[in-house]
């Protein structure tokens, strides 16, 4: 099942990621990294601690040719144009009503589905924390795929994406493994 999005609709992808490719150069910013071999994956992003990471992410995305999903509650897909246009910017809706809970509901798109892409922001707010949102963890170990490392780096003037970080089942000891490589990374707002 392959979803329409504004990350792979032809003319408006062209056109996305030629104005990204200008607005990154003439910011003084550099987009590193690979778009992943893998068909699906999780992708977080850190440090997460402004409004600018949005577009400065989407920008990486559409200058490395990502098709990126993400997760939101489902009163933001209501039915007709609102919804329609939720789910071409990438939404995937979840209706926390259910009995299963949204770590289920995701890893059950990634069944249904040959390519997805879901981006995360583990820390779960742009205020400082010492603690993640596990659930991208659980998403990949329970979906059996990757997780790529994207990020920002305000002081190197970057973003993109990093290694690729295959999930051993021990949360704590991967957990630590995988905020190392965010550790010299600074935020737009890193206090």
């Amino acid at each position: 099942m392959q979803t329409r999005t504004v990350f792979n609709t032809p003319i408006v992808r062209g056109f996305f990621r030629l104005m990204f490719i200008t607005l990154t150069w003439l910011r003084g910013w550099e987009v590193v990294g690979e778009k992943p071999s893998h068909k699906k994956y999780i992708l977080i992003a850190a440090p997460h601690s402004s409004n600018w990471d949005f577009p400065t992410m989407m920008g990486a995305a559409f200058v490395l040719g990502l098709d990126v999903h993400w997760i939101g509650k489902h009163t933001l897909f209501p039915k007709g144009v609102v919804g329609f246009v939720m789910r071409w910017f990438g939404g995937i809706s979840i209706d926390r009503r259910k009995t299963n809970n949204t770590v289920d509901q995701i890893i059950e798109q990634y069944a249904l589905r040959d390519d997805l892409l879901v981006l995360i922001a583990p820390e779960g707010t742009r205020s400082k924390v010492d603690n993640w949102k596990a659930g991208f963890y659980h998403i990949a170990v329970g979906a059996g795929v990757p997780i790529y490392l994207a990020f920002l780096d305000t002081k190197k003037r970057q973003t993109g994406i990093g290694k690729v970080f295959y999930p051993s089942g021990n949360y704590e000891k991967d957990l630590a493994e995988i905020k190392s490589f965010y550790s010299d990374k600074v935020g737009f707002n890193p206090e």
